[in-house]
């Protein structure tokens, strides 16, 4: 059997279809997007009574629709095949504007705007590797040897991932779910002097070594993440905004604004 045949197996072609309309929903969208703001092509804002809809809502409806559905056929052909590409796509349009979610303002085209791409592109690394066979919590006999090892590494593998996100290592944190190592490693490693533990347990010298720490990791891979980043999703050409300021929201070129009835000259 061919890697192919694998991923068409009727046990693991849902995960394929969601896998693949997921990451060819991203690429259109951003392509989409792309085009707008540069006003070319035939695609315009999806604007109705002055409101701008975000594809994030028909995100929404599809993952709900499809979660729900995934329930109700219990794995039967051909619904989980249709409810798994449903996901796929709403799960796409939804993490596509989750730095916009995130921050309750239009960061769509600013440098915040980029953590919606470093979640999806988060999002495709872990769902290849559950394709490739990776499973956190498998209990195939070998290094783990089964459900012993399983329980008995489980609670500290938790605690360090939540320690994880705490330093502000999202992430690590979520490839380590996978991978225990890599979380492992994150947990004993300097947190973000941004981060909730940072604020809670670092001060003045320790503080300092993290902002240290920080700016050398910048310096060495800030840029290649930043040029992956402008190429996938266009470069940011917004300033960014002040944390809790909101704005008309849009993903093309220009802010919608709703008059106020102060505006109307009725």
């Amino acid at each position: 059997m061919t890697f192919l045949d694998g991923l068409t197996t009727p046990g693991r072609l849902p995960m394929s279809l969601a896998f693949l309309a997921f990451l060819l929903t991203f690429l259109i969208t951003r392509t989409i997007t792309r085009m707008i703001r540069a006003g070319k092509g035939p695609f315009h804002d999806n604007v109705v009574g002055g409101v701008h809809i975000h594809h994030a809502i028909p995100g929404i409806i599809l993952t709900i629709t499809g979660a729900f559905g995934s329930v109700a056929v219990v794995g039967r052909a051909p619904g989980a095949e249709v409810f798994a590409v449903m996901i796929g796509i709403g799960s796409s349009l939804v993490l596509d504007e989750f730095a916009m979610l995130l921050h309750l303002s239009d960061v769509y085209w600013t440098k915040q705007g980029q953590l919606s791409v470093q979640v999806v592109l988060l999002t495709v690394a872990l769902l290849g590797l559950v394709l490739l066979g990776v499973d956190p919590l498998s209990t195939a006999p070998g290094i783990w040897d089964g459900h012993i090892a399983i329980f008995a590494v489980l609670p500290i593998h938790i605690v360090l991932l939540l320690v994880c996100v705490q330093k502000g290592k999202y992430s690590t944190a979520a490839i380590g779910a996978f991978i225990p190592p890599v979380s492992w490693y994150g947990a004993l490693r300097l947190a973000r002097p941004g981060s909730r533990w940072a604020r809670r347990f670092y001060r003045d010298r320790r503080l300092e070594r993290a902002r240290r720490h920080d700016e050398a990791f910048n310096r060495q891979f800030g840029r290649w993440r930043l040029t992956l980043e402008d190429l996938v999703a266009g470069r940011p050409t917004q300033p960014d905004l002040p944390a809790g300021q909101s704005t008309g929201a849009t993903t093309g070129s220009s802010p919608v604004t709703t008059p106020s009835p102060s505006d109307d000259p009725a």
